[in-house]
């Protein structure tokens, strides 16, 4: 049984889908089967693209993924199985003056090839403002697993800005959850 919108976003926040088009009690009628989260561990100022280095698995506090789990190989992440995902991406940002825009992307394939930028968040600074964070998602149908990839990147106005990555939490940070099949 597909999951409706409305079924999706109830179990991100907590609340079990209807088991019959929302006319009767409620029961979970599929639940989590992937669930994945990476970060970036190390801070790096300028353009990354894609983010293709010091990627990990969450490895404080208790971060534990469902399922198989994403691979990674030089920024490049692959699905474990066919299937609808959600794809978030986030990036903590600090800038030493004015920073006229701060891009976070993510980017698909389907042909393991030619990536397309399939999101993108933006945040800026004043002189006032020294600090922010872009977030984007997308909703990825993978039907093939050895075709259809995502990447992320990030770029910035000024050089000097830094994307914040940190080794012990999600700063820079990408989450991947399969919320149906294809």
């Amino acid at each position: 049984m597909a999951l409706s919108k409305i079924d999706v976003a109830n179990m991100l926040t907590g609340v079990a889908p209807l088991a019959n088009g929302g006319t009767g009690a409620t029961s979970i009628t599929a639940g989590i089967t992937e669930f994945d989260q990476w970060r970036v561990s190390t801070a790096f100022s300028g353009d990354a693209e894609p983010i293709a280095s010091n990627w990990e698995r969450p490895d404080t506090g208790n971060f534990e993924k469902i399922g198989t789990g994403m691979s990674q190989s030089s920024g490049i992440f692959t699905f474990p199985s066919t299937g609808k995902y959600w794809i978030q991406f986030a990036g903590h940002f600090s800038y030493n003056g004015n920073s006229n825009y701060n891009h976070v992307y993510i980017r698909t394939t389907n042909d393991n090839s030619s990536y397309t930028n399939v999101a993108q968040g933006t945040v800026s600074s004043s002189t006032n403002a020294r600090a922010g964070q872009a977030h984007v998602t997308y909703l990825f149908d993978v039907t093939n697993t050895t075709t259809h990839k995502t990447q992320f990147y990030i770029t910035v106005h000024h050089d000097s800005t830094t994307a914040n990555a940190d080794t012990g939490m999600n700063a820079v940070y990408a989450s991947f959850i399969k919320i149906g099949d294809t």
